[in-house]
């Protein structure tokens, strides 16, 4: 079974990083665009094996602002902790 990849670059709204794993990841059409959805949705929704990289992290941080950013990181790892078929790469 091959690994679905989801590259994250210059995410600096939180729209553009909602977007973005709509568009890799295929998020359903009920993903409600909030971050329990993005819970929900990543944890359930998303058939695995997938992986998610996320480049130029410290750029996001500054743009998204600190504490969206570590919402968003804690999501994603979560996710990654709970399931066995996600893996979570950062780059700062």
């Amino acid at each position: 079974m091959s690994v679905r990849i989801c590259e994250l670059h210059h995410i600096i709204s939180l729209e553009q990083f909602y977007d973005e794993l709509t568009r890799q990841l295929h998020l359903p059409t009920h993903f409600g665009r909030n971050l329990d959805a993005l819970y929900d949705s990543l944890s359930a929704d998303v058939s695995g094996p997938f992986e998610i990289i996320w480049r130029d992290t410290e750029q996001s941080r500054q743009q998204l602002g600190a504490d969206l950013y570590a919402t968003l990181l804690e999501i994603l790892q979560s996710v990654a902790e709970e399931r066995g078929d996600v893996t979570l790469d950062i780059h700062h």
